[in-house]
């Protein structure tokens, strides 16, 4: 029977990003849907038996920086998600606004992470957690979003 090889260190933050973008998009949800402010909702990831389980796997300083954004981000958030809407943001799906908040937060502050690494992440959380469609609607919004941020790199890359 073959064993598992170990995780190698850049694995391992890849897999900590990804929980820390899961748990930044809930926390936005969160936010979205009951208003509580951002030491609220980070307190409850903290305490919340759950939720804490898997915070202990996240990269936490990633988590708290994602969802500090997307929750303070207020309108600078919302003025590079809407021109790209086919609807009013009120409209949007709550999980696909929250989506779009935090993926937005980091093309925003994580330079260091590729577009398209970033794009592909929460096209990915938008299928396992949003509507049906909503994954395609997620991947137009963001790609657009994606060139106004990064448009050095959105357009080596095309």
């Amino acid at each position: 029977m073959a064993g598992h090889k170990p995780l190698s260190e850049s694995q391992q933050l890849i897999a900590r990003r990804r929980v820390a973008r899961r748990l930044a998009m809930q926390g936005a949800y969160q936010w979205l849907i009951t208003g509580n402010g951002f030491h609220d909702v980070y307190l409850y990831f903290q305490e919340e038996k759950e939720l804490a389980a898997d915070f202990r796997k996240c990269d936490a300083a990633f988590f708290h920086k994602l969802m500090r954004c997307a929750i303070e981000g207020g309108e600078e958030l919302e003025n590079r998600i809407t021109p790209y809407l086919d609807r009013k943001l009120a409209q949007v799906d709550p999980i696909e606004h929250a989506v779009l908040r935090v993926a937005t937060c980091e093309l925003l502050n994580h330079l260091e992470t590729p577009y398209k690494v970033v794009v592909n992440e929460y096209v990915n959380l938008a299928k396992k957690y949003g509507a049906e469609q909503a994954h395609k609607f997620v991947n137009g919004v963001l790609d657009k979003v994606a060139t106004q941020i990064r448009p050095l790199e959105s357009e080596a890359n095309r």
